[in-house]
């Protein structure tokens, strides 16, 4: 056999082998409701979550992401075409319509995902311990956590008789307004909802809140208000409302102050619960995890220019004071 012919050979003997080497990496279908810009830092604790357990993307896993732009329509379309990818995992988070889109599309893929309602009573799972079926997770959801904001915005704001909450009206599976309201009732106050979906739903809440001499407010946990934080702080200020948020994220950008847990923590937990998954563990095995690490967040500077005055038993137990 010439030289020549022998090394075709043995190219053609390799080369296959190669190409199967690279199509046996995993792929694991990230669907997100919102944007990659809002959810850039969340994504970075997803993948050192991953990493955690030995997955580096582009080295041993691919991800291919899909982002429905605060478009809910979108996503049904977009997680069947990860369905049919096919995809080994299915990442799913910013929004519980991703959540219920990808449970519609598929009984079988594991889906991990974060989730902001009730999962056992709206059905998603069995139970926390024992989800049963193909979704698992980490839930977000606490009554417990709406209460005890309506509690630490009442100490700032005591004078308040009416308390101010935004919701969004396309989340179907909202249930803070009714938390809210029962926690205010308890402090003899009242609630006011407004509603909104987009950035100049957002201009007209507040028109309405200040209009209604309404001080003080929460804002439902809702991964598009997560999307628009620097809008709802500069609005907050420029109405001089007293705004407690969710998220460390909106302190830091110049509110109030924040309660919450830490979702970079959360999405670095959905990481390890992909990596368990492509080692083999069954979703219908993995608890559905809660949050462990909260954190109450004051900016003191932006307290001072709006004449606020957080009680100094508050400012003990933050956990972190912006001046």
């Amino acid at each position: 056999m010439r030289r020549r012919d022998f090394i075709t050979l043995l190219g053609g003997a390799v080369l296959p082998s190669v190409a199967h080497a690279q199509q046996s990496k995993p792929v694991i279908g990230f669907l997100n409701g919102l944007s990659a810009d809002a959810w850039a830092p969340f994504v970075t604790a997803f993948r050192q979550g991953l990493s955690e357990d030995g997955y580096e993307e582009g080295r041993n896993v691919t991800i291919e992401y899909r982002w429905a732009e605060n478009h809910g329509e979108r996503l049904p379309s977009m997680v069947a075409e990860l369905v049919r990818r096919p995809v080994a995992v299915l990442v799913v988070s910013g929004g519980d319509q991703a959540v219920l889109a990808a449970k519609a599309a598929t009984a079988t893929i594991p889906i991990v995902a974060t989730i902001a309602f009730d999962p056992v009573e709206s059905g998603l799972v069995a139970s926390m311990n024992r989800p049963g079926g193909n979704i698992t997770g980490v839930s977000l959801f606490s009554r417990a956590l709406v209460a005890k904001r309506v509690e630490m915005l009442h100490d700032v704001v005591p004078t308040a008789s009416i308390i101010g909450f935004l919701a969004n009206p396309s989340d179907p599976t909202a249930t803070d307004a009714k938390t809210v309201e029962l926690a205010a009732q308890g402090l003899g106050q009242r609630i006011i909802v407004v509603n909104a979906a987009t950035k100049s739903d957002c201009e007209t809440a507040f028109e309405s809140l200040a209009r209604q001499g309404v001080g003080a407010l929460l804002i439902q946990s809702d991964p598009f208000f997560n999307s628009v934080a620097a809008q709802l702080v500069a609005l907050a200020r420029r109405y001089s409302i007293a705004v407690m948020y969710g998220r460390r994220e909106f302190a830091v950008a110049g509110g109030l102050m924040s309660y919450g847990s830490q979702l970079a923590s959360s999405y670095r937990q959905l990481g390890d619960y992909t990596a368990r998954i492509l080692k083999g563990a069954k979703a219908a095995d993995l608890p559905i995890l809660q949050p462990a690490v909260f954190e109450f967040v004051v900016n003191l500077k932006t307290a001072k220019e709006m004449a606020i005055t957080v009680p100094t038993g508050l400012l003990l137990r933050a956990d972190e004071i912006i001046e």
